[in-house]
């Protein structure tokens, strides 16, 4: 099932504010690493790391109301977010070196720009309407009813074993 327009913005104020806070952490605590690591690249990618920590927990919990316990999300989102980082790192060094930003808010340009990306990966990919974890029915792997037979009806599923956690039906 994709998500519409309508349905993705929905978790934007969430997200919005769940990303904020972790934004804070982000720019706080690069701020106060780059006053004592010195440099640019280490500080943002450490607070990067422990802005994605509070990110992941506030997401699945609040915003998309998954279990954060989910290793095959949790999985998939560290994976997006190294992606996110490597976004953000880039972004801050670029704005920083090149045009020579101050470097904090060199970082805030770093964080907007991944925010922006990580929000739509997020919402699409990693806590999608099946939360990333079910096959697609219309998956080669056959993940639906056989083609042009019933889907069994809710009785039969209740009382069928579960062979996967993450097969719910």
């Amino acid at each position: 099932m994709r998500h519409t327009l309508g349905a993705t913005l929905a978790y934007a104020p969430g997200y919005t504010l769940a990303g904020g806070l972790a934004a804070a952490v982000d720019i706080g605590g690069f701020h106060w690493l780059a006053g004592h690591l010195g440099g640019v690249l280490g500080p943002a990618i450490l607070s990067f790391a422990a802005a994605a920590v509070v990110n992941y927990t506030l997401s699945s919990l609040w915003v998309y109301r998954r279990g954060w316990r989910s290793w095959r999300r949790a999985g998939l989102f560290l994976l997006f977010a190294g992606l996110g980082l490597g976004l953000n790192a880039g972004v801050t060094w670029w704005l920083a070196a090149v045009l020579q930003v101050y470097p904090t808010l060199a970082k805030a340009g770093g964080v907007a720009t991944a925010f922006g990306v990580n929000f739509l990966v997020n919402t699409h990919l990693v806590f999608g309407a099946d939360g990333g974890l079910r096959p697609r029915p219309d998956a080669a792997c056959g993940g639906g009813p056989p083609s042009g037979g019933p889907a069994r009806p809710p009785a039969a599923r209740a009382g069928a074993p579960r062979r996967w956690p993450w097969a719910r039906g």
